[in-house]
């Protein structure tokens, strides 16, 4: 494979980008800051198919990176592949407001073919390749130039081991017919609204203080001030107010503004400061979280008690047992919230539905409703049908009574 010298100018840019998109496939990657910042700083993109391989700098003077993006974003024919994407894809959503399309997870595909749930990137290569990456300068400050040799080498090797790993894990997938397994899930990687904060939305991503519709609505309005005020001063949200003083506010709220001194997690000087005169308007202006906007409860059927929370301990046995035998990550198959849905009788649920039924679902959906055991076989826990227990069971005696 052809490694190419760090790319700082439009024309080289372009040159490759136009041989790259003749390519099946490129292998992805990006190296960003953001520990200071609101929006995530673009220091370096990484990007290789299986003849060349190079590292494109994003801060060199003058570059154009429409070539890179319009690859990226408006190609349809070079699939693009990612490890734990989430973070490169919104970066790029960030600029252009698309996601990469077609996109592939490896990280997500191990699901389908491995009980790995969330393997890491010196994992997978380990796994695939036998090669131990040098983690060494994972954690460099990648906005500082000139980048080392080291940093560019250690950079392009997380997409040359990927362009490798791809057709190996997509030949499994062929192989075991597990690709429509990960359908949605490669859907949600490339759905661009689960990139771009909406501030009215973000109170979601907190933890609620209950269902009180006035502390809600509080908590909704301070949220969404809180992200109005960390993208307009482009640092991380948690260094305006973290969550855990927001809710306390929005369950608490202080009187007057003097008292936000008082408030665990807010330094003195909130007392009299601008910041503090606005949160305490935010406060005086909340109104109660409107009926519409509360959020749903998880569906149940009965009260779960003490038999059905033994249910739901022997439906998360089962779904060991099973991810088990198909080497497949459980978390792919169900969540331990739906398996008490379950349990407590709901039926409206993903893994009563399609390819999570035919693999789960259905074994899942018969021990609740007394269909299915567990048993011991050769000293391995294994499931077993009630009606093939009986009739074995029946054959059993035929045969003794037979031999008697």
């Amino acid at each position: 494979m052809k490694i190419h010298d760090l790319i700082t100018t439009s024309d080289a840019l372009a040159d490759l980008c136009e041989r790259l998109s003749q390519s099946e496939f490129v292998a992805v990657d990006t190296e960003f800051m953001r520990e200071n910042t609101y929006w995530p700083e673009l220091c370096l993109v990484q990007i290789a198919n299986t003849e060349e391989a190079a590292a494109i700098d994003p801060l060199a003077n003058g570059i154009d990176l429409k070539p890179l993006l319009d690859l990226l974003t408006d190609n349809d024919e070079v699939l693009k592949v990612f490890h734990a994407g989430g973070q490169d894809v919104e970066i790029i959503v960030n600029m252009t407001g698309k996601t990469p399309q077609p996109v592939f997870d490896t990280q997500i595909a191990m699901m389908a073919i491995s009980q790995s749930e969330q393997i890491g990137y010196a994992n997978l290569v380990d796994h695939w390749l036998g090669i131990q990456i040098d983690k060494g300068a994972r954690f460099t400050d990648w906005s500082r130039r000139p980048l080392t040799d080291r940093q560019i080498e250690y950079a392009i090797g997380d997409v040359t081991h990927l362009s490798k790993i791809f057709p190996k894990i997509l030949k499994k997938l062929i192989k075991t017919d597990r690709g429509n397994w990960l359908d949605a899930e490669m859907e949600k990687l490339a759905d661009a609204s689960n990139y771009i904060t909406d501030p009215s939305q973000s109170w979601k991503k907190i933890r609620q203080p209950g269902r009180n519709p006035q502390i809600l609505g509080r908590l909704k309005d301070l949220a969404a001030w809180r992200e109005g005020e960390a993208q307009h001063k482009d640092i991380p949200r948690g260094r305006i107010m973290r969550d855990e003083t927001l809710a306390d506010i929005a369950s608490h709220p202080p009187k007057k503004q003097q008292d936000l001194a008082k408030v665990r997690g807010l330094s003195g000087a909130w007392r009299d400061n601008d910041i503090g005169k606005r949160l305490m308007k935010v406060i005086a202006d909340a109104e109660p979280l409107p009926m519409s906007e509360m959020p749903e409860k998880m569906k149940r059927g009965a009260p779960l008690g003490k038999e059905g929370a033994l249910v739901a301990d022997l439906l998360k046995l089962l779904l060991k047992i099973r991810a088990r035998e198909i080497d497949v990550a459980a978390r792919l198959l169900t969540r331990a919230d739906e398996m008490e849905a379950l349990a407590a009788g709901v039926r409206d649920l993903k893994v009563l539905q399609g390819w999570r039924y035919d693999i789960f679902g259905k074994d899942a959906l018969e021990l609740v409703e007394g269909r299915l055991a567990f048993a011991v076989k050769s000293g391995k826990l294994v499931m077993t049908h009630i009606d093939d227990m009986q009739a074995s069971m029946e054959e059993a005696q035929e045969v003794d009574e037979a031999a008697s």
